[in-house]
């Protein structure tokens, strides 16, 4: 629990909240790393995106994901006009540093009022997981997030069966706050909801975790890590 203080009846309260309200929207610009740039979503990138989703085979990447498999370049191009014209979920598209789109997140669930913003639609094609890119991406957004806009609350929500993302989410700094059981029913099926976030007081040290751990005396001359940053 969060700290509180006592009101002149005796009943416990939370704290004064520092800051004005509401928060900025975040903004369509560019946030730029040394392995990546995150780019608002535009309808040109549907044929890089289509061809770097088409990467994973199976199609195993979509089965957490609302939507299918893109079976062709038009229905690509369709759903990622439709992503560049949202503004909640607001896209934002993972480029390599030639500028070539291998993934896609977005933040959703915005809330100005609050300070309360949500990460989420993240689909990684196989050029990127498991990259330092894909890391320095989950850091720049949270650094947009709480650094630029100070929002006091970030969040990471999957489906509970989601042990991959349960894993990033943990890797990354979130706390796990609990599951909402039969939270919705997706793809015909029931999904619980595992709900994790990072606070704005947590922020400066896992900040200087990722700093830390994406600074280049970190990664050899093959380029990988030297500290996992799980041990930062």
């Amino acid at each position: 629990m969060t700290g509180h203080r006592m009101n002149e009846h005796g009943q416990p309260i939370g704290l004064p909240v520092d800051g004005s309200f509401p928060r900025p929207l975040p903004p369509r610009s560019p946030m730029t790393g040394r392995f990546v740039s995150l780019e608002p979503t535009r309808a040109d990138h549907a044929e890089a995106l289509f061809e770097a989703f088409a990467k994973d085979d199976s199609g195993a990447n979509w089965t957490y994901l609302p939507g299918e498999p893109l079976p062709d370049l038009a229905t690509a191009q369709d759903w990622i006009s439709r992503c560049a014209e949202s503004s909640d979920p607001l896209f934002h598209t993972l480029c390599t540093p030639d500028g070539t789109p291998v993934g896609i997140a977005s933040y959703l669930r915005i809330d100005p009022a609050n300070g309360v913003i949500e990460v989420g639609h993240i689909h990684f094609s196989p050029l990127l997981q498991r990259s330092p890119a894909a890391t320095e991406a989950m850091y720049l957004m949270m650094k947009r997030a709480f650094d630029e806009l100070g929002y006091r609350r970030y969040e990471w929500k999957c489906d509970a069966l989601n042990a991959p993302s349960r894993r990033a989410a943990e890797r990354l700094g979130f706390n796990y706050e609990g599951t909402f059981r039969q939270a919705v029913v997706t793809k015909g099926r029931n999904r619980d909801t595992a709900w994790f976030s990072i606070l704005d007081t947590e922020w400066p040290r896992l900040r200087a975790r990722f700093e830390a751990w994406l600074a280049p005396a970190n990664f050899d001359a093959e380029g990988r890590q030297i500290a996992r940053l799980s041990d930062l």
